[in-house]
């Protein structure tokens, strides 16, 4: 009687495991493979997101940049999803939602989703820059001309916009770099190329208070990275415009460069130089299921 006892105990024990496994939702596989990714600061990381029926549930984080990668996702939503898209997160982050720099998205066709930053980012296919050297921050004195990067256009004999780039959404600004030997300093961020840079008020080396022009750019005279001397030649150096998230930790430029030229070792100061197309203008991959 005891052994009949102990037998039914363990047949419930068994339909009881099958029932609460099938309770549990089932998984299936989304791989991600992006071309040209890069690695973000320390306090950021990637976060994969999928449409369902209007809201955004999340695919899971990376901070490796090394692909294919693959993230096990509720079976079910997977195949309800109409859209993927990549944000950039806090790696410390209390908000379940997605944040405003989104990065990378596009909508699934069968099992696969081909993904570009040109719809959510921007298009920079037709963006233009032009920039001159020029230290006009220096009182008026004419030395050190070649140590400075303002991006604005002289050609008419007045300051005018240098650069034709897309309004950019919330969470993404623009910054300009000189890139010196391997060194990349930043000359400021900016959202309006019609405009000073955002710290332009704070800055003596910028414009408007800082007697600069009202425009992107920095005179390089003063408190210089390490390994750099200020004033400096930036002849032969390369100037780039990238797009980067807002926040950002990073001391360097972001993936997206949409803008970048060489300047010419025999550059004429107070001159306009054209810029050229960027390494990186657009960001694309493919989320499958």
């Amino acid at each position: 009687m005891n052994k009949l006892i102990l037998v039914l105990i363990m047949a419930a024990s068994v339909l009881i495991s099958c029932d609460k496994d099938d309770d549990k939702p089932s998984s299936s596989s989304l791989e991600l493979n992006i071309t040209g990714l890069e690695a973000l600061g320390n306090d950021f990381v990637y976060e994969g997101w999928i449409i369902v029926d209007g809201s955004p549930k999340s695919t899971g984080v990376f901070t490796s940049v090394a692909f294919p990668q693959t993230f096990s996702v509720d079976a079910s939503d997977l195949a309800s999803a109409t859209k993927f898209v990549l944000s950039i997160e806090p790696a410390n982050d209390s908000d379940p939602a997605p944040a405003a720099t989104k990065l990378l998205a596009g909508d699934f066709s069968g099992n696969s989703a081909s993904v570009n930053s040109t719809g959510i980012v921007g298009d920079f296919s037709n963006s233009t820059g032009k920039y001159i050297l020029a230290t006009p921050t220096d009182g008026g004195a004419d030395t050190y001309e070649e140590s400075g990067v303002w991006f604005l256009d002289n050609s008419s004999g007045m300051p005018a916009v240098g650069l034709d780039l897309p309004t950019l959404p919330d969470g993404w600004k623009y910054e300009g770099w000189a890139v010196i030997g391997d060194t990349p300093v930043s000359t400021g961020t900016f959202t309006d190329a019609a405009m000073a840079d955002d710290n332009a008020a704070t800055s003596p080396f910028k414009g408007d208070a800082g007697n600069g022009p009202g425009y992107p750019g920095e005179d390089y005279l003063q408190s210089p990275p390490a390994g750099l001397e200020f004033p400096t030649d930036v002849k032969g150096s390369k100037i780039v415009i990238s797009v980067e998230p807002s926040p950002d930790n990073s001391a360097s430029p972001f993936t997206l460069k949409p803008l970048a030229h060489q300047v010419p070792a025999d550059a004429t100061n107070h001159t306009a130089i054209e810029m050229g197309e960027g390494p990186v203008a657009m960001l694309s991959g493919t989320a499958t299921r």
